[in-house]
């Protein structure tokens, strides 16, 4: 393979965090079916609805990936992130990605989130769902959620329709803001009912 095509690959699979304390620093991540890392356009879109402080804030990368969002958080200031991945590839990289960082802020678990949380407590301000499955499976993985997340917490979604899709957790969510990115529709919720 040539030098332009190791660099052109190289690219390819990395992401820049945007800001904060690690950034314009690069996360590098391994081929993987369903794996389409959060745009920079999306992310900064997020991050100014979020601020461009998360200080103390404790966050979930549902569906991690690259890493993109939650090592995001964590350049911003975000106490804690776990980084939930089910590859094991995926979750190696993302392993090796919080130690080029020094992230100690930064947990990563190899498993499919919906496991882990059925086996954790762990309670969140803010969750990043950018899920691999199709948008019909979110409300079943939001109602999951909800008994995970802290009083007022956010939740970032990315759906093919963030208002229609959400129609068994309406009650506990308010949509906040919405918007769209090419062919990416996202979105952040707020939580109203933890009950």
């Amino acid at each position: 393979m040539n030098n332009s095509r190791i660099l052109q690959r190289r690219r390819a699979n990395s992401v820049r965090i945007g800001g904060g304390e690690w950034r314009s620093r690069l996360l590098t991540f391994p081929d993987a079916e369903g794996l389409r890392p959060t745009g920079d356009r999306v992310k900064q879109t997020l991050f100014n609805w979020l601020g461009q402080s998360l200080d103390g804030q404790i966050c979930l990368d549902a569906f991690a990936g690259s890493g993109a969002l939650g090592f995001e958080a964590a350049s911003r200031g975000a106490q804690q992130v776990v980084l939930c991945e089910a590859n094991r590839e995926t979750a190696k990289s993302l392993t090796g990605n919080a130690q080029r960082l020094g992230a100690a802020q930064c947990k990563v678990v190899h498993a499919d989130v919906r496991q882990w949380l059925r086996l954790n407590s762990a309670k969140f301000n803010i969750a990043f769902c950018d899920p691999p499955f199709s948008a019909a499976m979110i409300d079943t993985f939001l109602a999951q959620l909800v008994p995970h997340l802290a009083d007022d917490a956010l939740v970032y979604v990315e759906l093919a329709n963030v208002v229609e899709t959400l129609r068994s957790v309406r009650s506990q969510f308010v949509v906040e803001k919405v918007s769209k990115a090419g062919a990416v529709h996202f979105g952040l919720l707020r939580l109203i009912s933890a009950g």
